[in-house]
């Protein structure tokens, strides 16, 4: 398409909060432009699940919903060590149900809205999950009011005037040609940084070889750069949402894992998991809460869940040990459990061993400590007694009837949160924390400001409740 070269409004980025920010800003009559890298739009919003929300109508629908804005905030507050910020929570959860309605007042359909785990009831789970949301109802509706989407257009350089942002140059990543676009003001909504190895390495405590994205791929921390050339304060660097754990297997992409039912069972179902010396180190009912699950992963140089063949059974034919953590879990059983092992092992799979015995599973991987791990093991399973790690006797599954199976896995991650700081207004501050005008961030950009070091799945769908909260209200704000 021919861009323009001005508009009211430039949004770089065209995932769940640029579209937020762009349906809602050209619904108030602003001439906005949404600059997506991507060959198609959605990024990694495509693949969210549900959002937060406290007091939603769909929340009032459930006679055990209990949760108040003031236990919300406390609890977010208490789970970051008040490292997140105090009135970006109250303002968020304040509004976070006028975002359900307006999301279902544009026609958005929904399933329900559920825990997660262990969890608060404040997962709003969209039917089709946001890859609906955006292709079906936000994009339509943003071109319908004339708004512009320009796919495979870089935002290479924020351009200045006098300390102001004043518009973008953009490269046509089709034809390789550069052009200056001026704007009024300009958002930032580019995903975070986890496909960065280089910044997951220098600004993170994670192994960025452990970690695995499970994502669109195109969040390689462009927005960030962009602000930091031009005096941005760098912000709440360090976290990502992990997932816990997820089949580590080089020659696959990680998306087609994610509703796998051999990385389900290998990873929501309590079962043994050991590290690179054959060593238990943790109460698998950790992944209750991924996102400790995660941390407790990170601990490990490597870590294998070790499962018998009668627990393979028993989980494609009997049923399952826990409800997994995921709403495309519903099902009670796992029926292609057998055949995913089976295609994977024909395949030679890096990730998965199998032997006819705990000796000879241990000899292939080089596990000196797993015959001893397994013995104790089944004794304490025998016993319905997990006195090394307090694991409830319903989950401690024998190891004991073979042929046994190894596989191995790395830490999953959707998105990294922070990079900028923001204030109420989800302006970009500088270094003494004054706003850059002309400049704003939105969703996994700005999201810093909602955490400490790890993502609160106590409250499941706060991050991508936030990329839609935050896109409207800079739109509203802009449109005053």
């Amino acid at each position: 398409m021919t861009l323009k070269k001005q508009y009211d409004l430039v949004i770089v980025g065209g995932g769940a909060s640029g579209f937020a920010a762009g349906y809602e800003a050209a619904h108030n009559g602003l001439d906005t432009v949404i600059l997506e890298k991507g060959h198609s739009i959605g990024g990694s919003g495509n693949h969210v699940e549900g959002i937060f929300a406290v007091n939603s109508f769909m929340q009032k629908k459930h006679d055990d919903y209990k949760l108040t804005e003031e236990d919300a905030l406390n609890e977010e507050l208490s789970y970051s060590h008040y490292k997140a910020d105090t009135n970006t929570w109250k303002q968020y959860i304040a509004g976070s149900a006028d975002i359900i309605q307006w999301l279902d007042d544009l026609g958005v359909k929904w399933l329900d809205v559920e825990p997660l785990g262990s969890g608060e009831r404040t997962w709003h789970l969209f039917d089709g999950r946001c890859e609906a949301v955006i292709h079906q109802v936000m994009a339509p509706k943003f071109q319908e009011l004339g708004g512009e989407i320009a796919t495979q257009h870089e935002v290479e350089e924020l351009l200045t005037e006098g300390g102001k942002v004043v518009g973008v140059r953009v490269k046509n990543l089709a034809d390789q040609t550069v052009s200056d676009i001026k704007a009024k003001n300009v958002i930032l909504a580019t995903g975070g940084y986890l496909n960065n190895k280089d910044l997951i390495a220098k600004y993170t405590n994670y192994n960025a070889d452990q970690l695995i994205p499970c994502n669109s791929g195109k969040n390689t921390g462009d927005g960030l750069e962009l602000a930091w050339n031009v005096g941005a304060q760098r912000y709440a660097m360090g976290m990502a949402m992990l997932f816990g754990g997820y089949i580590k297997d080089p020659d696959k992409p990680s998306y087609i894992y994610r509703y796998d039912e051999m990385n389900g069972a290998a990873n929501q179902q309590s079962l043994l998991w050991i590290n690179e010396k054959g060593q238990r180190f943790v109460n698998e009912e950790v992944v209750d809460n991924f996102s400790e699950a995660g941390n407790a992963l990170f601990t490990q140089n490597k870590f294998y869940t070790v499962v018998d063949q009668k627990t393979i059974d028993h989980l494609q034919n009997e049923g399952l040990y826990k409800a997994m953590g995921t709403y495309d879990y519903h099902d009670t059983k796992l029926p292609h459990l057998q055949a995913e092992l089976d295609e994977a092992l024909g395949r030679n799979a890096k990730f998965l061993t199998k032997a006819d015995s705990i000796e000879e599973l241990a000899d292939k991987l080089n596990l000196p400590e797993l015959k001893a791990t397994v013995d104790r093991y089944n004794e304490l399973a025998a016993k319905g007694e997990d006195v090394d790690f307090g694991k409830s006797k319903d989950f401690m599954i024998p190891v004991a009837e073979g042929p046994f199976y190894a596989i191995e896995q790395g830490i999953g991650a959707f998105c990294t949160m922070g990079g900028l700081k923001v204030n109420l207004e989800n302006q970009v501050l500088d270094q003494q924390g004054a706003a850059i005008e002309g400049l704003y961030a939105i969703g996994n950009d700005a999201a810093g400001m909602l955490i400490g070091d790890t993502y609160g799945p106590n409250m499941p769908g706060t991050e991508g409740g936030y990329c839609f909260y935050s896109g409207k209200h800079v739109a509203d704000l802009l449109s005053k």
